[in-house]
């Protein structure tokens, strides 16, 4: 078992900043390819287990929470509304796929991870960092 710290940007006018979550992997992973996984394996395992007991998150909308999705372009209630557990293997195989097509970039510490079979050798508290790119579409007049 090893503990990292993600890097999680929290959005919004008064709270625009980064902040280095801790992330417990079942093991030490040898690969980004094994990183990525065990990372998509833990958010599916945490997820399954909210979906099984029930748990919805339902919380007021305050201006300030509008305002940070209005940021981000997407208004949100986090309600799963189908009450269906995520398939791990399917995610993994997607986040897989997104990394591969440059959907999102991973960091460690400075350093980009920039392939699947890549070797990394993580330490206990490294900082990693995942930035989901973002495709803008457009036209010009």
């Amino acid at each position: 078992m090893i503990t990292i710290r993600i890097n999680i940007r929290q959005l919004g006018k008064k709270r625009n900043t980064i902040n280095a979550v801790p992330f417990v992997l079942p093991k030490k992973p040898n690969t980004v390819r094994d990183l990525i996984t065990s990372v998509v394996m833990v958010c599916v395992a945490a997820y399954n287990e909210q979906v099984r007991k029930g748990e919805t998150i339902i919380r007021p909308m305050t201006q300030e929470s509008l305002s940070d999705m209005e940021m981000i372009g997407k208004l949100a209630f986090g309600v799963n509304y189908g009450g269906k557990e995520a398939n791990e293997a399917k995610a993994v195989t997607t986040a897989l796929q997104g990394f591969k097509d440059g959907l999102y970039r991973v960091f460690q510490g400075q350093t980009e991870l920039t392939e699947l079979d890549e070797a990394i050798s993580l330490s206990e508290e490294d900082e990693l960092t995942f930035i989901r790119l973002t495709m803008l579409t457009g036209s010009i007049f």
